[in-house]
């Protein structure tokens, strides 16, 4: 019966695995993740259809990255990304300003429209279950107009319309 082939004089006895995990572990370091809380309702099959017809790119600059949460994507800059959650809690009657925003392909979606005390801005849709949220962090605003929340209509109407903004 033949002996096996030496190892090469570089390889020691169990560095394949270690050496296999240090090379995933170096490349999943590059892929940059958002974290994200996901809504309370974000197991509504719902979100997952929503999330899955979300656009790869909202304009210039900002392309798709991932993210750690159920029902969540996110766009731009991991430091600073424009986050989509689906399954938020469902706005009641409200005073703030609520926006119809008519997409390319059609569809209206209500959003209501919130400047934060730290300058981002929250679109949370308005009468759609289950609801949806849009966090668009100041760094963005700062650069772009918040116009490509339009894109997102296709995606968001896929949701239940119950009421409208008035």
């Amino acid at each position: 019966m033949p002996s096996p082939a030496p190892a090469p004089s570089s390889a020691r006895p169990g560095t394949g695995p270690l050496v296999g995990a240090l090379l995933v572990a170096a490349l999943t370091g590059c892929a940059a993740v958002v974290p994200v809380e996901a809504g309370p309702e974000a197991t509504d099959p719902t979100c997952a259809s929503v999330v899955l017809a979300t656009p790869e790119e909202l304009g210039d600059g900002l392309e798709r990255v991932g993210t750690d949460a159920q029902a969540t994507t996110a766009w731009g800059e991991p430091r600073a990304a424009v986050v989509l959650r689906c399954g938020v809690e469902p706005l009641g009657p409200t005073t703030d300003r609520c926006e119809s925003v008519t997409t390319p392909s059609g569809p209206t979606i209500d959003w209501v429209v919130v400047e934060e005390e730290d300058g981002d801005w929250r679109f949370t849709t308005y009468g759609r279950v289950p609801a949806v949220e849009l966090l668009v962090p100041q760094e963005v605003t700062q650069e772009r107009s918040t116009s490509f929340v339009d894109l997102l209509g296709p995606a968001v109407a896929l949701t239940e319309e119950q009421r409208r903004c008035l």
